[in-house]
């Protein structure tokens, strides 16, 4: 290490190496913004955006709704939130075995390691584990700390999403469902 690092405080240290990590997920990642929610014709309908409000699955399941939740973490640097819970569930659904080793490797280095460009913030016990299970992979191997960041982002991430200015314009921009109901009609009188 540089005799200049060696004689910074501590302090200065970290919050150089948390504006490394945001900057550099910055630059790896690719634009996600609002307008991948408005992309031709198929914008998220009213009733869409009033189902995200229903809860954080359903949110999580709307193409729009998670492009706008991700916009939203941005906007806050913590998309890597996000990006490691779905990095999780494409390891625990690779049927490869082969592959397993090299995923794994890649969401530790990226998100759980101590250089981790897009470090996730997990206590140190669910990382001990996270790192214990690294030796014996399995497709549960980030299970624990998958769930803690799936919590963070339920409890307090996706309560913020809901008062933003983000999800306000979503459902001000958003039109209602154009399905067709049938008015009754009324009988002349003569």
């Amino acid at each position: 290490m540089c005799k200049g690092l060696a004689s910074l405080p501590t302090c200065c240290l970290e919050r150089a190496k948390e504006l490394k990590a945001r900057l550099g997920s910055l630059l790896q990642k690719p634009d996600w913004s609002l307008s991948c929610c408005k992309i031709g014709k198929n914008k998220p309908t009213l009733e869409e955006c009033r189902r995200w409000k229903e809860s954080f699955e359903k949110l999580l399941s709307s193409k729009y709704g998670l492009c706008a939740f991700t916009s939203f973490l941005m906007s806050e640097f913590s998309e890597e939130n996000v990006a490691f819970y779905f990095a999780c569930e494409d390891y625990r659904n690779t049927k490869s075995v082969a592959k397993l080793p090299a995923k794994a490797q890649k969401i530790y280095d990226e998100f759980i390691g101590s250089d981790a460009p897009r470090e996730i913030n997990i206590d140190h016990e669910t990382r001990d584990i996270t790192k214990a299970n690294m030796l014996e992979l399995s497709p549960s191997c980030f299970d624990q700390a998958q769930h803690k960041i799936y919590m963070l982002m339920a409890k307090d991430c996706y309560p913020r999403f809901l008062r933003s200015p983000v999800y306000r314009d979503l459902v001000c921009q958003a039109k209602p469902s154009t399905k067709v109901t049938k008015q009754p009609q009324q009988e002349k009188k003569a």
